[in-house]
């Protein structure tokens, strides 16, 4: 078992504390004009994966797509600085980004170039992708959405990568797990994103009862629900005997929330704030050391397919 970081491949047991979907690096496309989510500065990405570091984190998925400016080179180059593993994703944002590319290809040609990626190399860089992503608009995917899940089936089959899903505003979480398994892929290999977006505990009870990750990736946004909310919800599904199933991020693809960039709290929170916040509403130290470094592990972990 391996994790698949873009420096290359590493032992599970050497990833640390991760976030699960982050932002470090991304150049949206022009029509995206909000100065805000241009995170194109390699010296302050490099900065805030530094910080990161300091407050005690090892590792960050990095979710951006190529319909949003991935740049694996510059992932390369501040990984090796920072001495935080990035793991990149392949696949695609929602249809409001990449259904200008996805409509355009067949499902076969996505998920041809996803194992690719995966398994041979992103273009222009010397990083492998560690994840296939897939996402879906509100309440459901459009065509070109369901489609790029299909390919992300096929590249996972193809592959053992895992899967982590864009859900908008938290919805249509059980439709993805079922859609993926009905084309092969097992629910513990999928990690579905925004969650606590959609802050009903009775519906995150049956998300939850999918088997499927549970990613509660935007803490810090308290434009959305405050922190103290997003810890009841993790404590009373830790309650409940899904802490195995929980990853935490902050899903931070603005400038503003970033330290390096002068706003805040930055990919620090989860660590420095986050996990003290948790412990202090009644989590043992096993399970913090589950939320933050076990469970984004096993996620992760993966017995790369020969080629």
């Amino acid at each position: 078992m391996i994790v698949r970081t873009v420096l290359g491949d590493i032992d599970p047991a050497d990833l640390g504390l991760t976030l699960g979907h982050e932002h470090i690096y991304a150049v949206p496309p022009s029509d995206v004009i909000d100065p805000d989510l241009r995170l194109d500065d390699e010296a302050l990405a490099q900065r805030e994966l530094e910080l990161f570091a300091t407050a005690g984190g090892r590792s960050v998925i990095e979710m951006t797509t190529i319909d949003y400016g991935r740049d694996a080179a510059v992932m390369t180059r501040i990984s090796a600085a920072s001495g935080v593993h990035l793991i990149a994703a392949t696949g695609y944002n929602k249809g409001k980004f990449a259904d200008r590319i996805s409509s355009t290809l067949t499902t076969e040609a996505i998920a041809a170039w996803m194992i690719d990626e995966v398994q041979h190399g992103i273009a222009g860089s010397t990083a492998k992708a560690g994840l296939i992503k897939a996402s879906s608009s509100l309440d459901g995917p459009g065509p070109h959405e369901r489609r790029v899940f299909e390919a992300a089936a096929v590249a996972h089959r193809a592959t053992n990568a895992p899967i982590s899903t864009h859900t908008e505003k938290g919805s249509w979480a059980i439709g993805q797990v079922q859609l993926l398994g009905d084309h092969g892929v097992p629910a513990d290999r999928i990690l579905l994103g925004h969650l606590d977006l959609k802050p009903d505990l009775g519906y995150l009870r049956e998300v939850a009862a999918t088997g499927a990750f549970l990613g509660f990736d935007q803490f810090a946004k308290a434009k959305y629900l405050a922190d103290a909310d997003r810890i009841a919800l993790v404590v009373a599904l830790v309650a409940d005997g899904h802490g195995h199933q929980i990853m935490l991020s902050g899903d931070m693809a603005r400038r503003s929330y970033h330290q390096a960039h002068g706003g805040g709290p930055g990919f620090a929170h989860i660590p420095s704030t986050i996990l003290p916040a948790l412990q202090s509403a009644g989590l043992s130290s096993t399970d913090i050391e589950m939320l933050a470094v076990g469970n984004p592990r096993r996620f992760l972990a993966f017995d790369p397919v020969a080629t």
